[in-house]
Formats: C-alpha cells, sequence, structure tokens
C-alpha cells in the first residue's frame, strides 16, 4: 500500500503534460474540498484524475481482491461516497467538475479531455476583451 501514489500518478501526468502542451495552466493541489488534481480558479474548474481500481469505475480495471472482500467492498464503497460528497460541496459552492478516468486516459488522452478543453474555451470567450 505505501507504493500506491496519492498525486503525480500515469495518468495525472498525462493529462497535465497534454494540457499543458495545449497552452493551459493550472494549479496543483489547489486547497478545495476534495484536494482536486488540476484546478483552475479562475473559471471554477476542479480536476480529478480517477484511478479505475480505487473510484470503481467499471471498467476491466476494476476488480476486488478474492481475500478480505467485506473489507475492501466496504473500503472501495466508502470511497465512492466521499467522491459523491466532495462533487456536491465543490458544485454548491460553483465549482464545475470533472472526472477523468484512467483508462480513458489511457486510450486517448486527447479525447478524455475533451469536455475540459471545451468548458475551457467557453470560459476564454466569456472573459471580456
Amino acid at each position: 500500500m505505501a507504493r500506491i501514489r496519492g498525486h503525480d500518478t500515469g495518468p495525472e501526468m498525462a493529462v497535465r503534460r497534454h494540457l499543458h502542451h495545449l497552452g493551459y495552466r493550472y494549479r496543483l493541489r489547489y486547497p478545495l474540498t476534495g484536494k482536486p488534481d488540476l484546478a483552475f480558479p479562475r473559471q471554477r474548474i476542479a480536476v480529478f484524475v480517477h484511478g479505475c481500481y480505487w473510484h470503481r469505475h467499471g471498467c476491466g480495471n476494476t476488480s476486488t481482491p478474492k481475500t478480505r472482500t467485506d473489507f475492501w467492498t466496504a473500503k472501495f464503497d466508502r470511497t465512492v461516497e466521499r467522491d459523491r460528497e466532495v462533487r456536491a460541496v465543490l458544485e454548491r459552492r460553483g465549482w464545475r467538475v470533472i472526472l477523468l478516468w484512467e483508462c480513458e486516459i489511457e486510450a486517448d488522452v486527447s479525447q478524455a479531455t475533451r469536455e475540459l478543453r471545451s468548458l475551457l474555451e467557453q470560459a476564454k470567450s466569456d472573459e471580456p476583451a
């Protein structure tokens, strides 16, 4: 368990490199509820890069250990519930929350970030000149 990273994971780094290459600048470890992986404070967008295994995406990367299944099921259920709570809190505070899944990023980072890029472009066009 000690080798499991909380930030700077492979999928997160891929998203960061892709967005930086496109010219977007973001904040890391911005002090918000839930500690989003990326934040765009001016546009009030919080981005979470979720691992399919821990956050239970339901894809092929989502499995449950064969031993201590009760423990792991409770742990995964609590993670999913916490994700819902964090999203609700941020949305009540006026933040838009974007979830990016590990499997989608690995398949095509450009496609996975399409919604985020659309929101950022929209925010850019809404700014006064």
